[in-house]
């Protein structure tokens, strides 16, 4: 029981293009973009004060953060 969360840093990712045609210009943007793009609800780093990071969630299954984790590296490995 609880919650444990890491976050990931976008910082590098910041000016590039994904999919849709959007430019990153933020974490948030990562997250919107990542969710319509991969199906993968992550909360971006600005709600916490820890911009340009976005806060994922460790406490689910291991193959639910295995299949999550190999959805944001296909959107990352996306982007141009």
């Amino acid at each position: 029981e609880g919650a444990f969360y890491v976050y990931p840093s976008v910082e590098g990712l910041i000016g590039k293009t994904a999919p849709s045609g959007k430019v990153i210009t933020s974490d948030q943007d990562f997250a919107v973009e990542l969710l319509e793009a991969e199906g993968v609800a992550v909360v971006h780093g600005a709600a916490f004060g820890l911009s340009p990071h976005f806060r994922v969630s460790y406490a689910t299954a291991n193959s639910v953060l295995e299949e999550a984790c190999t959805r944001i590296q296909r959107f990352c490995a996306s982007l141009k």
